[in-house]
């Protein structure tokens, strides 16, 4: 078994993509902006958008945090995105979701304009992905390929199950495993929640994707000898063992399952990591298409 570790493979990226930056800067060119716009007192998201503002710094990105008080109402945070959308300084704005019940989530994305869309979540961006276009790809599913690319896996041939079937992940992600590119080239097959034996299709399965939100989801007995497991899940359970009283484990059963693998991911320090560099990514480019 073999870690597909989410540091190594981030720390790479990183300095791949600080090397391009400060060329931008030494040819007197502006570095990529990230806006990150957070709404409401949420811990995780706090933290997320912590962890993508820290990583800008550490790049030499330019980034601008705007927070919101939860009661904010959807006219003045789609006016703050429309403010960015035409301020050409700014290369790429996320709003952290999720978002309070009486904000669109659909009407916040849409907002955004598709060249500063760096999460990839924007329909027009989500149908040139469909059709294979250059496009800002969502930046889970990005980074899982920047991961397989990494590690040097041949995917092509192989039976692949996703589970979960959001926009964000699930969707994205089998449709990336079946192009014909490396990686690539999977016969896939998207599972969810009326999906019917499930544990079948996973024993048949050479790459398992779990993305279905559920602490362990995904034991031992659901995997077969040398499968890959990719677990994108972050699930906070009780714990005893720590001060805070909780620990972070994922969508499958890491300590029962990786003895059967031939590579997995780590919860934490696999998929979330290498989703913030491909964030990065997307805004780099954003600010290569912006100053072309």
């Amino acid at each position: 078994m073999q870690l597909l570790d989410g540091k190594v493979v981030s720390q790479h990226i990183k300095e791949e993509i600080k090397k391009q930056v400060q060329e931008l800067t030494w040819a007197g060119k502006r570095a990529p902006h990230l806006v990150a716009i957070l709404v409401g007192e949420n811990p995780a998201s706090k933290a997320y958008v912590g962890s993508k503002v820290k990583t800008c710094a550490e790049l030499g990105f330019e980034s601008t945090l705007v927070t919101y008080e939860t009661n904010v109402s959807e006219d003045e945070l789609l006016e703050k995105i429309i403010e960015f959308n035409h301020n050409k300084n700014v290369d790429g704005i996320l709003v952290q979701l999720p978002l309070p019940k009486h904000i669109s989530e659909d009407k916040v994305i849409e907002t955004i304009d598709p060249k500063k869309d760096v999460d990839g979540f924007h329909p027009v961006n989500l149908g040139k992905m469909m059709l294979s276009l250059p496009t800002f790809v969502p930046a889970t599913p990005f980074g899982i390929m920047l991961m397989l690319q990494h590690y040097g896996i041949k995917t092509s041939g192989m039976n692949c199950v996703v589970i979960g079937r959001s926009n964000i992940v699930g969707t994205p992600m089998s449709l990336l495993l079946s192009r014909n590119t490396e990686p690539g080239n999977c016969t896939v097959t998207m599972c969810h929640s009326k999906t019917k034996d499930m544990k079948a299709l996973c024993l048949e399965a050479d790459i398992i994707v779990a993305a279905i939100g559920k602490p362990k989801f995904v034991t031992a007995d659901m995997v077969k000898e040398g499968a890959i497991i990719i677990d994108v899940g972050i699930n906070r359970i009780e714990s005893t063992e720590t001060k805070s009283g909780f620990r972070l484990v994922g969508d499958v059963d890491f300590d029962n399952v990786a003895p059967k693998c031939s590579y997995i991911t780590p919860v934490p320090g696999g998929v979330g990591l290498m989703t913030i560099c491909a964030l990065m990514k997307n805004t780099l480019l954003a600010n290569l298409n912006a100053t072309k």
